[in-house]
C-alpha cells in the first residue's frame, strides 16, 4: 500500500483539475491510477477530483462492446476508432481485462493489440484488471469514464472480456450496447442467450470477410429472425443487425451511423436522459454496496466470528439465512 508521500499525494486536486481539463495525459493516467487504488487516502483524493471535474462530465458518447474471446473486439475497436479519429474525434478505449481469481494476476494486452488506435494523439487507451468483480468489469471503471469524458473525450468505448455477467455491468454504463458475434461455427443460433439480447443495442456479425461474407450474411438473417421472438426495447427503437469486418473496416462507417441514430432518437424522445439518471443512481449503489462489504469485513467483531460461521454453514450446521442474520446484528443492521 502506497504512503501518503506518494507523488500522486503530493499533486493539488487543483492542479488535477485544472491539468485533466486541459488534456494533460500523464495527469489523466495518475488521476486514473488514483481511482484504481485500494489506498485510503488515495481514494479520497481520487473523490475529491472527480466532484470538481464532475460539470465537465456527461458529454461524451458511451459505447460498449461485447463479445466472447475471438470475436475480434480489438481488431473492430482499434479500426473504429480509427474511423472517428479521421473525422476528428477523440476516441477513450477502457479495456476491460480478466483477472485470475486465484493468483490475481490479469493479461493487460489489449494496448498492444490496437496497434493503430495506440500510436494515435487523439486516443487513449486504458487496460484495467478486472478484479474478479462482476462479470469482469472493475467496479471503477465508472469513475474512469468520468476522469476520461472530463479530458475532453468525445467517444468513450468501453470493452468487456465478454464472458460471465460482464454484458450486464456494461450494458448499465453506456448510452448504446454492441454485441459482437461469429458466424460459421456451427449452430449459430446457440449464441443466443436472451439475456445478452434484451440488452443489445445492434448485433453486429463480425469477420464477415472473405469466403464468409456469405456465411454472415446469413447468420445475420437467422439472428433478425430470432430477434423476433424477444421483447423489444421499446416503441422507438428496434436493435438491428448488420455484418462487419474490423480487419477491412467493412460496415464499421454504417455501423456508427447506427450509433447516432439511436442517440438523436432517445435524446428526442427524453429517454436518454432517463437512461443517464437511472445509471447515475445505480452507481451510487453499486459504491454503497462496496462500501458496506467493506465495513463488514473491517469490522472487529464481524472478524472475529466469521470464520466459524462459515465453517458451520459448510458443515450444514447452521442455516446460510441465520447466519447472515447473525453477521449483521453484529453490524447492528437488522
Amino acid at each position: 500500500m502506497a504512503s501518503n508521500s506518494t507523488p500522486a499525494l503530493r499533486i493539488p486536486v487543483a492542479d488535477y483539475v485544472a491539468g485533466i481539463a486541459a488534456g494533460d495525459r500523464a495527469l489523466l493516467a495518475r488521476a486514473i491510477t488514483l481511482v484504481e487504488s485500494t489506498n485510503r487516502e488515495h481514494c479520497r483524493l481520487a473523490q475529491s477530483v472527480l466532484q470538481e471535474l464532475l460539470p465537465r462530465t456527461g458529454k461524451a458518447i458511451r459505447l460498449g462492446i461485447t463479445g466472447v474471446p475471438g470475436v475480434g473486439k480489438s481488431t473492430t475497436i482499434d479500426q473504429l476508432g480509427m474511423n472517428l479519429i479521421a473525422e476528428g474525434k477523440q476516441v477513450a478505449v477502457l479495456a476491460i481485462d480478466p483477472t485470475s481469481k486465484r493468483t490475481g494476476g490479469s493479461i493487460l494486452g489489449d494496448k498492444t493489440r490496437m496497434n493503430d488506435l495506440a500510436l494515435q494523439k487523439n486516443a487513449f487507451i486504458r487496460p484495467s484488471p478486472s478484479s474478479g468483480t462482476l462479470g469482469g468489469v472493475t467496479r471503477k471503471t465508472r469513475e474512469t469514464m468520468a476522469l476520461v469524458e472530463a479530458a475532453g473525450f468525445d467517444v468513450v468505448i468501453v470493452e468487456t472480456v465478454g464472458v460471465g455477467q460482464s454484458e450486464v455491468a456494461v450494458s448499465d454504463m453506456v448510452d448504446f450496447f454492441l454485441v459482437l458475434l461469429l458466424a460459421g461455427g456451427g449452430d449459430d443460433l446457440q449464441g443466443i442467450k436472451k439475456g445478452i439480447i434484451e440488452l443489445a443495442d445492434m448485433i453486429a456479425i463480425n469477420k464477415a470477410d472473405g469466403d464468409n461474407i456469405k456465411r454472415a450474411e446469413s447468420a445475420a438473417n437467422e439472428y433478425r429472425g430470432a430477434l423476433q421472438i424477444f421483447t423489444p426495447h421499446g416503441a422507438t427503437w428496434h436493435p438491428p443487425v448488420v455484418t462487419v469486418s474490423g480487419r477491412d473496416n467493412r460496415g464499421l462507417h454504417e455501423l456508427w451511423a447506427k450509433v447516432l441514430e439511436h442517440r438523436a432518437i432517445m435524446m428526442a424522445t427524453g429517454t436518454f436522459t432517463s437512461r443517464r439518471q437511472s445509471q447515475a443512481v445505480s452507481w451510487m449503489r453499486d459504491m454503497l454496496e462496496g462500501r458496506l462489504m467493506r465495513a463488514l469485513r473491517e469490522n472487529p467483531k464481524v472478524g472475529a466470528d466469521l470464520p466459524s460461521i462459515e465453517a458451520a454453514v459448510a458443515e450444514g450446521t447452521l442455516l446460510p439465512t441465520l447466519a447472515v442474520d447473525r453477521i449483521m446484528s453484529m453490524m447492528d443492521l437488522t
